[in-house]
């Protein structure tokens, strides 16, 4: 191949293992680099890919070695559904590496987002795709993810990312599914510190913890160390105010503190919201690995720095996107297309000099041969 087009794409990819043995036209780099490049440009679906790829045939040419010309949306579609998802995965985690610096306490969010028209047949949807993706925060960046069987396995999901991943030096947070033994052991291990949060799935722990907060309150946390922030913020008819209190007293959680390992702090964020004047009140709890080093403004950073990757990451591939509305169906073909649109989102978050959203992004590539290089090689 053309050693311009090794720029096109990261260069991980070029060792992907083809899982074609005879009988075929086209190369395999050629087919993700177009279908790369479709997705970044627009296309949310193989048709759309091999479109794009007719589209731009002559300019594709021009780095491509396109001897039998611009693969079939079917080629698309079975090639992505054969292709192997782990080894596609390593190749997009051995890229992410050289991008994402998680050290120096980078909170890593990690959650999982069902694709919602994966499922093969309409009267069963037990095969719908299930994807836990790991989240930079800082970077706003997918650094890895990893399918699951359904969306009660997410756990398994997050183990196995929890093993693999070298998440020394980082926090992660994860919501309520994830607050149990194990979990905290493996990030122990990892040599990262957690935030979990606590709901009615550890009700032990959750009363333990809602037991010292009150009578904490009740006698003006004294003899406890604690420390307290709160903040206000508001528009358009809504107000809300979050007040949060740490703790690092976790032995008067009584026996239940020993069950998580690195535990060395317990939270409670009070939040009181008024929208068009009618008031709610909610209460949530955490447990936490963080010691006193740290403050209760960060511990308040953190938590609400989690839900980035609802923002960053699944309402941009819904929106910007659509992927709830993709129907891939066959085989990896729904887990590899959303690795390329996790691919391409990083790709053009990583371009800043046009101020405007991806989905506006993804239509100056299309326009713009130009600025869709700019986008590859930012």
């Amino acid at each position: 191949m053309d050693t311009h087009a090794t720029a096109w794409i990261p260069r991980p990819f070029l060792q992907m293992p083809d899982p074609r043995h005879h009988n075929f036209q086209h190369r395999l780099v050629d087919i993700i680099t177009i279908a790369l490049l479709a997705v970044i440009c627009g296309a949310d679906s193989w048709v759309e890919v091999a479109a794009y790829g007719k589209a731009k045939r002559k300019w594709l040419e021009s780095f491509l070695d396109l001897p039998f010309g611009i693969p079939s949306h079917d080629t698309f579609g079975d090639v992505f559904s054969r292709l192997d998802p782990d080894a596609f995965e390593a190749c997009f985690r051995a890229w992410m590496s050289t991008l994402v610096e998680l050290s120096g306490g980078q909170l890593v969010a990690m959650d999982g987002k069902s694709i919602r028209r994966s499922f093969e047949h309409g009267w069963d949807k037990s095969g719908m795709a299930h994807i836990v993706s790991a989240f930079a925060q800082g970077n706003r960046m997918v650094f890895a993810q990893e399918k699951t069987d359904g969306k009660g396995k997410e756990l398994e999901a997050m183990e196995k990312l929890l093993s693999v991943l070298d998440l020394q030096g980082s926090l992660i947070t994860i919501d309520a599914i994830a607050c149990n033994r194990n979990i905290a052991e493996k990030i122990i291990a990892a040599k990262a510190d957690y935030i979990l949060q606590v709901k009615g799935n550890q009700p032990k722990l959750h009363d333990a913890i809602e037991r010292v907060m009150n009578e904490g309150q009740l006698e003006g946390f004294k003899g406890m160390r604690i420390d307290s922030d709160e903040q206000t913020d508001g528009d358009h008819g809504r107000i809300e105010t979050r007040k949060l209190i740490v703790t690092w007293d976790v032995k008067l959680l009584g026996e239940i503190a020993d069950d998580f390992p690195g535990l060395s702090s317990i939270v409670m964020i009070q939040r009181t919201r008024e929208i068009n004047g009618t008031p709610s009140r909610e209460i949530s709890y955490y447990i936490s690995s963080l010691n006193a080093k740290r403050s209760a403004r960060q511990f308040a950073d953190y938590i609400r720095g989690h839900w980035s990757i609802e923002n960053n990451l699944h309402w941009q591939l819904d929106v910007s996107f659509n992927e709830d509305q993709r129907r891939i169906r066959k085989g990896h073909g729904a887990e590899n297309f959303s690795r390329l649109c996790r691919l391409a989102l990083n790709l053009l978050k990583r371009e800043t000099t046009q101020k405007v959203g991806i989905a506006i992004k993804r239509h100056l590539c299309g326009w713009d041969n130009d600025y869709l290089l700019k986008v590859m090689l930012a």
